[in-house]
């Protein structure tokens, strides 16, 4: 991408997690990659907007046409991190008919009742579709892990299984976007604050946060954990920092344009004889 744009090189590359790394050391406020500013950003954000608009068209069409391929967005991150957001100002930019979002919270009995991929196998895109993820299939490495809902030997397990399992969608022809976003706990207590001095906000809080931030340093080894064990090349994380909500939407734009582009899609073909329909409608 040209500097211009305020970006010096490949986002994807930028904020990919890299071996080694230490969840520990993310800088939740940093901007990796980007030199702009929130001005420059927000800006940036309403362009590429439209970029992505373009190309998630595409590949609608390109699904109605036929074509098996689609993009799955994978929003993972604490409370407050951010992720309703972007599925408001991110994927709220393209055609909803062409966007199959799915949240999964704590499961039902009758999810119980199979193995924790299997309400996940239910909500994946079909052809032509941008897929998203609200929480994932990871909830099981985490949310389980730190509470000990189930035993070690029930969980340990399931990071090869999710490897698998997104191999098993790239072959079937899912481009996967894993975006691990993450929040400071001083700014998460500002957004927390926030939904209890505002009305309007009273809907998004859970009492049940203030409790999940004594769990912070058991969340921090699992999503070390989670980032070390299940980011490959077919499917590797992104780490975004969150306390920037207009960084955090403007990079996950950005990787989906990555992603999108990367399938050099075209508008398909008329199935059609169009100088005979034109004829038609001349005469109509």
């Amino acid at each position: 991408m040209a500097k211009k744009s305020g970006w010096s090189g490949s986002v994807s590359e930028a904020l990919r997690w890299r071996p080694g790394g230490l969840v520990q050391d993310i800088d939740t406020s940093g901007k990796p990659g980007f030199d702009g500013d929130k001005a420059a950003g927000e800006a940036l954000l309403a362009e590429r907007g439209e970029r992505l608009s373009q190309l998630q068209e595409l590949l609608y069409a390109n699904g109605r046409a036929g074509d098996h391929r689609s993009v799955l967005l994978v929003l993972q991150g604490m409370d407050t991190a951010g992720k309703g957001g972007i599925v408001r100002h991110v994927i709220g930019m393209v055609d909803p008919q062409g966007v199959k979002t799915a949240s999964f919270g704590k499961p039902t009995e009758e999810e119980l009742a199979h193995d924790f991929l299997w309400r996940i196998h239910q909500q994946t895109p079909k052809g032509g579709q941008i897929g998203v993820f609200d929480r994932s299939h990871y909830e099981d490495v985490l949310v389980v892990r730190v509470h000990d809902l189930v035993p070690q030997s029930v969980w340990e397990p399931r990071y090869g299984i999710i490897n698998s399992f997104e191999e098993d969608l790239a072959a079937s022809g899912v481009t996967v976007v894993k975006a691990a976003m993450f929040v400071s706990l001083d700014e998460q207590k500002k957004r927390l604050q926030e939904r209890l001095d505002r009305p309007d906000k009273y809907w998004k809080y859970n009492p049940a946060d203030i409790d999940e931030r004594g769990y912070w340093p058991k969340y921090q080894e699992a999503y070390q954990a989670m980032l070390d064990r299940t980011s490959v090349d077919g499917a590797p994380w992104h780490v975004i920092p969150a306390d920037r909500k207009w960084f955090s939407r403007l990079a996950i734009t950005e990787l989906l344009i990555e992603a999108l582009e990367g399938l050099g899609l075209d508008w398909p073909p008329a199935d059609f004889d169009v100088e005979h329909e034109k004829a038609r409608l001349a005469d109509a």
